[in-house]
């Protein structure tokens, strides 16, 4: 939250794409204030203060689908282009308190299916704050978090985090959240889930430190680069 006092930090990293959750409305930021101006912004939320915020930078172009199911709210269905390589991209907020049963990960898996013609193997991204690891897996639910992985890697999508360092899921080394701030309280909550040709694309991922930024947030960024 506050975005409008943390940009700097995050800008200097000259992010193409920033996705933001918990972020103002646009109307409530001065992007006067910013370092940089973005090229363009999709925030969809009921509250001004606490949305999701998708940013483009460096002349990424940025269009949200009229397929978006306002029932899954911030999973966002968004076509990126710029010059030769054009995506697809859900941002991803799983976080909707009115679905009392599926308020986090469930967001994620309705979206899934529900988007299942968009969601390739190809030029497909989804990228954002999950609420969810597989340590909270309740079996007999079959919207669990293990449950996407599989989904996903059925289409030959993986988490670009997991494939980089190697990691197994629910046994992640690097933490993207400190619950209250808390270096003793780590969760793995942030994905970016990419397709197989993209995936051949990666070079890199990197995850905040906790000493650098638990005065902005109790999230860490989780930084994706791809040669593309």
């Amino acid at each position: 939250m506050a975005f409008r006092k943390k940009s700097d930090w995050i800008l200097k990293y000259d992010p193409d794409i920033l996705i933001v959750p918990e972020c103002e409305n646009p109307d409530v930021l001065k992007f006067s204030l910013f370092s940089k101006q973005p090229d363009n912004i999709i925030w969809y939320g009921e509250n001004p203060n606490k949305g999701l915020g998708v940013f483009s930078f460096n002349d990424y172009k940025l269009q949200l689908l009229t397929i978006h199911n306002s029932d899954f709210k911030t999973v966002l269905p968004i076509s990126v282009t710029r010059g030769p390589v054009d995506f697809t991209m859900f941002a991803i907020w799983a976080n909707n308190p009115s679905d009392t049963i599926n308020q986090y990960i469930g967001q994620v898996w309705k979206a899934i299916h529900n988007y299942d013609e968009l969601i390739k193997n190809e030029k497909t991204i989804l990228i954002g704050d999950f609420n969810s690891n597989t340590i909270w897996d309740k079996p007999r639910r079959k919207w669990n978090h293990s449950a996407v992985v599989e989904a996903l890697e059925l289409k030959q999508i993986k988490s670009t985090y997991h494939h980089h360092f190697k990691q197994v899921q629910g046994k992640e080394k690097h933490a993207t959240f400190h619950l209250y701030r808390h270096l003793n309280k780590p969760y793995h909550l942030d994905y970016c889930f990419a397709s197989n040709e993209l995936m051949e694309k990666l070079q890199y991922v990197e995850i905040g430190r906790h000493e650098d930024w638990k005065m902005h947030s109790d999230h860490m960024p989780l930084i994706v680069n791809f040669n593309i």
